[in-house]
């Protein structure tokens, strides 16, 4: 069977971050920042778009959902993150910064925004006092930090920099716990679902290190420069996507390439698996979305399944082979 992602167009820029909710009694969620300057809502499973945030005035580098897809962040090219009410599409809060915001994180509870931005700092804002200055700012990188993510039962922050670091922070001293350093600026970071495994992406590499002892467990190289790996919740595989425009997957435990498929038009800046693991999603240059199957075949969403001696009606009820 061969995978055929379903397309999410509505963007019209480079699609650069993606985030997706947990699991709701109404579903799941995703999120899209891209450099139209116009963040989308839409529902996990199938893409259909939701709702866009409106108010940014310049490209929107960061995005993020919380567990419960109540509320969404975003950082931008205009000096702000913004904090948006993500049932009404209401604006919440708009935090000022003296540069670009790259990254929104937000703590497990809510009530706490992690921001990571080209004056090369960290802030963390308490959402329930928005309009007091950050409690706290970490110090340190020497270049523009590109992401952060609130980790370890949110007592710490982990942080990817252009100047070739990925730095650890303890989120109540403020001190900088912890230092990897690589030969090029790290492309992007993540956290596995189950908080152990820190994964970053640099260069031509994927390099996975315990999130709380720091040492490296493997890496792996692919045959392009990789922009972006995430790791399925099971740990048995991981995907990634870079400058050859392919969503790679590969087997966590021997680096095999498991697949490859062709797909956007563009770099692939952006991948994530869905919080059950079903499904992945990429963003590209290109200015889609495109949701992937994990298990190729598998009936899941708008994938339907069915034997190739079998026929599903179409509109007209004329029998029609069904496609994966």
């Amino acid at each position: 069977m061969r995978q055929t992602p379903l397309t999410c167009s509505g963007h019209t820029r480079p699609v650069v971050f993606l985030d997706f909710s947990d699991i709701t009694p109404f579903g799941y969620f995703l999120i899209s920042a891209c450099k139209d300057g116009k963040p989308m809502l839409r529902q996990g499973d199938t893409g259909d778009w939701i709702g866009t945030f409106e108010g940014h005035k310049g490209a929107v580098w960061g995005a993020t959902l919380n567990k419960e897809a109540t509320k969404a962040a975003t950082g931008a090219a205009d000096f702000s993150a913004k904090l948006w009410d993500a049932l009404s599409g209401e604006e919440l809060h708009s935090f000022t910064h003296k540069h670009i915001v790259k990254s929104v994180n937000f703590a497990t509870d809510s009530t706490q925004l992690l921001t990571g931005s080209n004056e090369k700092l960290l802030r963390i804002f308490d959402l329930n006092n928005p309009t007091e200055d950050a409690k706290a700012t970490f110090t340190g990188h020497t270049s523009n930090i590109k992401n952060a993510l609130f980790t370890y039962f949110d007592k710490r922050v982990v942080s990817a920099s252009d100047d070739k670091t990925v730095r650890v922070w303890d989120v109540t001293s403020g001190e900088e716990i912890h230092k990897f350093e690589f030969p090029t600026a790290p492309n992007s970071i993540d956290i596995s679902k189950d908080g152990t495994i820190l994964v970053v992406s640099h260069g031509n590499f994927t390099s996975f290190w315990n999130a709380e002892r720091f040492d490296k467990i493997k890496e792996y190289e692919a045959p392009t420069q990789i922009n972006s790996t995430a790791l399925h919740p099971d740990k048995k595989v991981f995907v990634s996507g870079g400058e050859d425009l392919r969503m790679y997957k590969f087997d966590y435990e021997t680096g095999e390439e498991l697949e490859s498929f062709k797909g956007h038009f563009g770099p692939v800046h952006c991948v994530k698996f869905s919080p059950d693991g079903d499904l992945y999603a990429s963003g590209s240059e290109d200015g889609t979305l495109r949701l992937w199957q994990t298990t190729v075949g598998k009936t899941y969403g708008l994938w339907k399944c069915v034997m190739p001696d079998e026929t599903v009606p179409n509109s007209d009820s004329t029998p029609v082979k069904a496609e994966t």
